[in-house]
């Protein structure tokens, strides 16, 4: 329907032109009941993909010390895409997770790890079976600091791929100012709540990721 190699980056001049409008966000996040967007005072965020954003979903709000999540699309042209959209490839956005974190009870080199191990960072413009731009390994980062932790943590995690005989990782690291997060539409998020029996694409490599900057 939409044509075109969904597995190379759609020029901008080419991509879809999206909407104004932005996607209603659900009130309660399906599994804990806290917000999917305006976070109280000390909540910190983080923006991560890893192929389908269902399981990848799960995986962060499983995790002690977050204190919601949402999907959505990130990292492309088309403002406001909907989920048929991003998928023809037409808008440059890969799938998202917006992990929200109380940094006292978890750090940003925790989301990161958990981030690292739970997909194949290696890939490029897919996950497994998972094809397309939609599916590429990205971090959007919110500031310098996480861009530092962001670079260092794929530095150290090459190193554990290299040894156990991965090739080079193809993640995305760029600023999120850069690549703004869009929210998917109600029925993606949380998903896998809803639906227990969905598909699940995710699976890491089984390497650990070295946690923190130092040592």
């Amino acid at each position: 329907m939409f044509g075109s190699n969904k597995s190379r980056m759609v020029d901008a001049d080419a991509a879809l032109p999206g909407r104004p409008e932005t996607m209603p966000i659900p009130d309660r996040h399906h599994v804990n009941g806290n917000p999917l967007a305006n976070f109280p005072t000390g909540i910190a965020t983080a923006v991560v993909g890893m192929g389908c954003f269902w399981g990848a979903e799960r995986i962060f709000w499983e995790l002690d010390g977050v204190f919601s999540t949402a999907v959505g699309y990130a990292g492309g042209t088309t403002p406001n895409p909907t989920y048929e959209e991003t998928c023809s490839g037409r808008t440059g956005h890969t799938e998202v997770v917006l992990v929200a974190y109380d940094p006292s009870k978890v750090s940003y080199e925790t989301i990161l790890a958990t981030f690292w191990e739970d997909h194949n960072p290696t890939q490029g413009m897919r996950q497994g079976n998972d094809r397309g731009t939609q599916y590429r390994s990205a971090i959007y980062t919110l500031d310098d600091a996480q861009a530092a932790v962001a670079e260092q943590s794929r530095v150290r995690f090459q190193a554990q791929l290299t040894q156990a005989g991965y090739g080079e990782i193809t993640t995305e690291i760029r600023p999120a100012v850069d690549a703004p997060f869009f929210y998917a539409e109600g029925y993606h998020q949380q998903y896998l709540s809803k639906n227990p029996g969905g598909y699940c694409g995710i699976g890491g490599t089984g390497v650990t990721c070295p946690v923190g900057l130092d040592g």
